[in-house]
């Protein structure tokens, strides 16, 4: 509990056997945090085992995807704070202060950036590449949706109020790893929700990432973010500046 607003943080597993049980309980060591949702989505064998060594409470999502492990892992919080995060090791519980600290001081959402770190080359996740993609597609975004300043939109370690999830949770469509981005999108465009990003520890992922783990991975989805990103622009002006799900049925029957 942080100033009596109860705490929920959600973290999706599929490949993070080594590593879940270590994130849970920093997470928990916080003393922040009143509960953790892991969402099993098809996990790798011995997961299962390692969440249960841990206080968290474990729910399954047999739909296979970023976006499904997330969404339902959302939709099973309670808290008045619902943070998002991955328990692969890049993360860690000692920055959650951070983001419930400007929760508390009026913003629905803290998104975290990966790239504004001190030494953000040297052994963590984030090569030359792949942060210059990030920060260019950030930045894409700002200019595009006129918006608070950003220089990541990938990072999935972020928090929403209650009602910051209410704004938003109608309208998202993405079900794959491009669900961090749509949030992202769906924070900045809605103007009514309040938002800053700030600077997150970003450390060297235990074990390997299923898209980024080689350059020619990481070129194809940085391309893949940007029409992503620039297919949500052209919807949002299509449809008067707002995302709503007026807009959307519009949407589909054009589509």
């Amino acid at each position: 509990m942080y100033n009596g607003k109860l705490v929920s943080v959600v973290f999706a597993t599929y490949r993070e056997r080594d590593s879940i049980k270590q994130v849970i309980e920093g997470f928990f060591a916080s003393g922040f945090v009143d509960e953790i949702i892991v969402v099993n989505n098809n996990a790798e064998v011995g997961t299962v085992e390692e969440i249960q060594k841990t206080k968290a409470k474990m729910v399954y999502e047999l739909r296979q995807g970023y976006g499904y492990a997330f969404q339902k892992g959302i939709e099973e919080a309670k808290g008045d704070y619902i943070v998002l995060c991955e328990p692969d090791g890049t993360y860690t519980g000692r920055d959650l202060e951070r983001f419930l600290v400007y929760a508390q001081g009026g913003f629905e959402a803290v998104l975290g950036s990966r790239t504004g770190q001190n030494t953000p080359l040297s052994g963590a996740d984030m090569g030359l590449a792949r942060k210059f993609a990030n920060v260019f597609e950030a930045k894409t975004m700002e200019i595009l949706f006129n918006t608070n300043a950003l220089t990541d939109i990938g990072c999935t370690f972020k928090l929403f109020t209650k009602e910051a999830v209410r704004k938003i949770t109608p309208f998202w469509r993405t079900r794959n790893s491009l669900f961090a981005t749509e949030l992202v999108l769906l924070t900045i465009s809605n103007k009514t929700l309040n938002f800053i990003e700030i600077p997150v520890t970003f450390k060297k992922r235990i074990g390997t990432s299923v898209f980024v783990s080689t350059l020619s991975k990481q070129a194809k989805w940085a391309i893949k973010i940007y029409f992503f990103i620039l297919g949500f622009w052209l919807r949002w002006i299509l449809f008067g500046n707002k995302i709503n799900p007026e807009n959307l049925k519009e949407e589909n029957k054009i589509v």
